[in-house]
């Protein structure tokens, strides 16, 4: 195993489709504490391809 980390590509179809699957899991859920893990997750997911978008138009 080793140290280096590889570039994986992630389109923002995906993460789009990720993240609408995530709200559809969340909006039938009634735990809160779920559904913070489940927003936790899409913020994390919606990083990967966004975050690098919104510092270049900054």
């Amino acid at each position: 195993m080793t140290n280096d980390l590889e570039y994986e590509e992630i389109s923002s179809d995906e993460v789009d489709r990720v993240i609408a699957a995530l709200e559809q899991i969340s909006n039938s859920t009634s735990s809160d504490t779920i559904k913070a893990f489940l927003e936790e997750c899409s913020n994390n997911v919606y990083y990967l391809v966004y975050e690098d978008e919104e510092g270049l138009a900054a």
